[in-house]
């Protein structure tokens, strides 16, 4: 029998974070490790409470997570792996209470913003919409405290682990609504776990010069050996004017090229970190069982 995996999470049991886990290790026994915010996911691991974690680091329709490519990149962990979840968001509340009764919605920020179009009648009502740590914790909250008159907005998964009731269902604004997730661990369990993989994604970091045309070289020769730029997100270099941190996903079919566009863009770039080399989730459109 497999060794149980303790797979560190942001929020509680019955968040989307647990349920890209699970999907991600599927039929592999897991402990799940509640962490309440990415910086406690990434100590957990840093820290040995935790063998892997999985982060949110996009959503389709609210865009990046932007702390935790820089969280990722500080931690020297490696990403294994990244699975896209559809994303239902739903309003519950306790047993017997009724859309009337509402008088406040807890969730994530990136949750209420997702359902804002189901929101804003509700809030021009009076409903106070309220920020809260994590979705499932939102849930679980109204259950331990029975709070009477207040809903959270959370997965399908939390309703059924805290007993609320779901009143509305499916309440995002758009229904293609996708978070991408990074699986990430240690360099030990990074190669472990990727050795036997099809490596056709990487995820790198790097600096450029603040010289004219530097960002274009680099597109140029990821364009010349055929590597696709699936992602690019530039974030600040902290005291540093005008020099950027560039973060991009390279989607390749063949290794080979591959190394040798790494090995071709490397005296373009400064400080080239790769953030890990790994097998590429299914995409929503690929996957329709998403």
């Amino acid at each position: 029998m497999d060794a149980i995996k303790k797979v560190a999470i942001q929020g509680v049991s019955g968040a989307f974070h647990e349920i890209a886990s699970r999907q991600y290790f599927k039929n592999q026994a897991l402990e799940i490790v509640q962490c309440l915010t990415f910086n406690d996911l990434f100590d957990a691991l840093l820290f040995g409470k935790a063998e892997y974690g999985v982060i949110a680091i996009e959503n389709s329709l609210v865009g990046s997570i932007i702390p935790n490519y820089a969280l990722l990149r500080e931690s020297k962990l490696k990403v294994l792996g990244e699975i896209f979840l559809r994303i239902e968001q739903n309003l519950m509340v306790l047993k017997g209470q009724k859309i009337e009764n509402i008088k406040e919605i807890y969730s994530h920020p990136m949750a209420l913003e997702q359902c804002l179009e189901f929101l804003n009648p509700l809030r021009r009502m009076g409903v106070r919409i309220l920020d809260a740590e994590d979705t499932a914790l939102s849930a679980k909250r109204i259950a331990d405290e029975q709070l009477n008159g207040v809903a959270a907005i959370a997965s399908d998964l939390a309703a059924e682990m805290y007993g609320l009731d779901i009143i509305n269902r499916s309440i995002e604004t758009n229904k293609k609504n996708f978070t991408r997730f990074l699986v990430i661990s240690n360099k030990h369990n990074y190669i472990a776990h990727t050795k036997d993989l099809l490596v056709n994604k990487a995820s790198l970091c790097f600096r450029l010069p603040d010289e004219e045309g530097a960002l274009s070289q680099v597109l140029s020769v990821l364009a010349f050996y055929k590597i696709n730029l699936s992602k690019i997100q530039s974030l600040p270099v902290v005291g540093v004017e005008w020099e950027y941190l560039f973060y991009i996903d390279l989607v390749f079919k063949n290794l080979a090229k591959y190394k040798q566009a790494l090995s071709a863009i490397m005296p373009l770039t400064k400080e080239l970190t790769i953030l890990g080399e790994y097998q590429k989730g299914l995409r929503p459109i690929e996957n329709r069982s998403l």
